[in-house]
């Protein structure tokens, strides 16, 4: 008799990737945005001085 090997857990795996891929994305993706709006808005209140 032959055993065959259980798939789901590579499966699960491969999706655990992928969600904490994604959040981890998604949240750097944010961080990257609040900086980017911080020096827009530091640079529009340097301008607006002059």
């Amino acid at each position: 008799m032959r055993e065959g090997l259980n798939q789901m857990g590579f499966v699960e795996a491969a999706y655990a990737i992928g969600v904490i891929g994604t959040l981890l994305l998604a949240a750097w993706s944010w961080l990257a945005m609040r900086r980017a709006e911080a020096r827009r808005d530091r640079i529009k209140d340097e301008t607006r001085g002059q």
